[in-house]
């Protein structure tokens, strides 16, 4: 089967096959390139989700990815990275396997198919022209011969006629003889010509354009087993990354096989475990006996110093706030001082009796009394509002529960000793450089290092301090120490910024007066910490009470209970709070001063307006 012989008339049609062979090439390559470009949008795509959930640096998101489930997402995301890099594979060997080398292929096939065919044309115009040159020498021996028989028959008649002279005649005869010499050789010619025409079409037809078709038959078969090749490359490009997709999808199983529920339910208790015991019963309150009521509504008044947690308040937290109590309720209960407020002095001169004469004690009563005693230990509100400006929790963690507590504390030592690892490298290598320089006196100067050890010998010492300080409260924690007292508090000058998160423990009755004075059962209870990390968050949402008026002290009293503060005679602060029917007014001096004074002792301006507005947002809050 060969076109030389098949096909030797259809040079026209094979010029129209090849030209569409090369189209068809052109367009596979065209579907490659557009299969390649889907692949690295694809893979694109691909990245840009993994990335967009990907959780962020220094955030909070990553202290989600401690679950299982949350590490199973961020390997799947990761895995998701791999997948897309495969599909970038394959658009890079589609592009260097199959696009690039068929369009180099393209170009070289364009040449060889032109080269074929003109060497098919110029055989054609060379057949074209023998066959013209036998139809001019068939055309001139035609032509002789008529010329011949023309001259003969007027020789004849010259001859034949009587009155023609001899001369006429023999002139006719030798013009007859002259053309019938021109035919013979007209005769000749076009035997010769048609002779080489027959040699030359038969080279044509059976040598030449054979060789020539032959020649278009294997082009055009190399491209037809070329792009057959490029469509086993173009499947064997993406079976190639198969296996490796393969794996990226084990190992996303693998990441969800791995997905431990309890484990999950196990973290939580870690993350938000406080250490403390539940409430207990609240105790029956007899109303039979006249006594002085206080709020009850939550058992959180039967707290105990051993291990109750005070409730954390604030717009964040409302599902955190103990129950029955409202958070408005509640604040107004955690910053006054539940006590009646001393009567004012009955001379002129408040100094004498600054705070003026005591009330009686009351009667001891267990819930109430206990209740009164948890919010008297409570902090100072305008310290929380100076947490608010940008100051950080207790250095020693105190304001957080137990286990939380233990955990900040154990995280601080293990950093603090990676500062010191880092210094101590440092030293050493420093340590090291100055022996060189020892040893060759003409690369540095030792001295030069001397200093920066010294600083790095401070630091190393600086940091084993703290470690030992984290560790100790870190041993007391988990009970390996003796709590410290009140007292020991106070001399390592951390008491205040402790006291601003620390409660009594209500565990045991204790009697105090009317004016805030304690007896020696204080000392010996143990200190309760409030949860300051939400705590703080809560009250990054508080803004300041609005004032409603103005008020000016009457007399001198000196606040000295948790929650009241001290006012000189004569002077003017601004009214932040009416009293509520408990003798109290609250009041607030400036930014970081704010409490709670007897409301004989002072004389109030209120503003209307104001007031309309706190009585309506009193309203709504309720």
């Amino acid at each position: 089967m060969s076109w030389g012989t098949e096909l030797w008339d259809q040079f026209d049609n094979l010029e129209k096959h090849t030209q569409w062979g090369i189209d068809v090439l052109e367009k596979y390559i065209k579907f490659v390139k557009e299969r390649t470009e889907i692949e690295l949008s694809y893979a694109k795509q691909l990245r840009n989700l993994s990335k967009k959930y990907q959780p962020k640096k220094n955030s909070k998101e990553e202290e989600e990815y401690r679950y299982t489930s949350t590490r199973a997402f961020l390997a799947t995301l990761n895995e998701m990275n791999d997948y897309a890099g495969q599909h970038e594979v394959i658009s890079e060997n589609m592009t260097s396997l199959i696009t690039g080398e068929l369009t180099r292929y393209v170009q070289e096939l364009k040449q060889e198919r032109k080269s074929h065919f003109h060497d098919g044309r110029k055989a054609q115009q060379h057949i074209e022209t023998c066959w013209k040159q036998l139809e001019a020498s068939k055309r001139r021996f035609e032509r002789d011969c008529k010329e011949a028989d023309r001259a003969q028959q007027y020789f004849e008649k010259m001859d034949a006629d009587i009155n023609v002279t001899k001369a006429d005649v023999e002139k006719a005869r030798q013009q007859a003889q002259l053309r019938h010499q021109m035919a013979e050789d007209s005769k000749a010619e076009y035997s010769s010509t048609l002779q080489k025409f027959n040699s030359e079409q038969h080279d044509h037809y059976y040598t030449h354009i054979p060789n020539i078709f032959q020649k278009i038959q294997e082009m055009e078969e190399r491209r037809i087993v070329r792009i057959g090749e490029s469509m086993k490359t173009f499947a064997e490009v993406d079976r190639q990354v198969i296996p490796i997709i393969g794996k990226c999808l084990d190992e996303i199983t693998k990441a969800a096989e791995s997905i431990d529920h309890k484990n999950d339910s196990q973290l939580v208790i870690e993350a938000f475990k406080s250490g403390f015991e539940p409430p207990g019963d609240v105790d029956f309150e007899d109303f039979t006996q006249p006594m002085k009521r206080t709020v009850s509504e939550s058992s959180l008044s039967n707290s105990r110093g051993d291990g109750k947690s005070e409730p954390k308040f604030g717009g964040k937290s409302k599902g955190k706030l103990w129950p029955f109590i409202k958070k408005n309720k509640l604040m107004s209960l955690l910053t006054s001082p539940h006590q009646p407020p001393p009567p004012p002095p009955a001379s002129a001169s408040p100094s004498a009796v600054p705070n003026g004469p005591q009330s009686p004690k009351q009667q001891k009563e267990p819930l109430s009394h206990r209740f009164n005693e948890f919010m008297t230990s409570k902090p100072k509100i305008h310290c929380f509002r100076s947490l608010k400006r940008g100051g950080a929790g207790p250095e020693d963690f105190s304001n957080l529960p137990p286990e939380q507590r233990r955990k900040k504390l154990q995280q601080k030592v293990d950093e603090l000793n990676k500062d010191i690892q880092k210094e101590m490298d440092q030293r050493d290598a420093l340590t090291k450089m100055k022996d060189v320089y020892i040893k060759n006196p003409q690369m540095g100067d030792a001295a030069s290092v001397d200093h920066r050890l010294a600083e790095l010998g401070q630091n190393i010492e600086k940091l084993r301090l703290e470690v030992q300080k984290f560790e100790g409260w870190l041993a007391e924690v988990e009970g390996r120490l003796p709590a410290r007292t009140e007292q020991a508090r106070r001399q390592s000058g951390l008491y205040e910024a402790q006291n601003t998160s620390a409660v009594n423990s209500c565990a045991q009755d204790r009697e105090s007066s009317p004016d805030g004075s304690y007896t020696e059962e204080q000392s010996q209870e143990t200190e309760m910490k409030v949860p300051a990390t939400d705590f703080d968050d809560e009250f990054d949402d508080e803004e300041p009470l609005p004032t409603i008026g103005t008020c000016k002290a009457l007399y001198t009293f000196e606040g000295q209970n948790e929650g009241t503060i001290s006012v000189a005679e004569g002077e003017m602060l601004y009214v932040i709070e009416e009293d509520k029917g408990d003798g109290w007014t609250r009041i607030r001096r400036n930014e970081d001063e704010e409490g709670y004074v007897p409301t004989s002792y002072v004389e109030v301006y209120l503003d209307k307006n104001a007031k309309d507005v706190y009585k309506s947002l009193q309203k709504i809050s309720e």
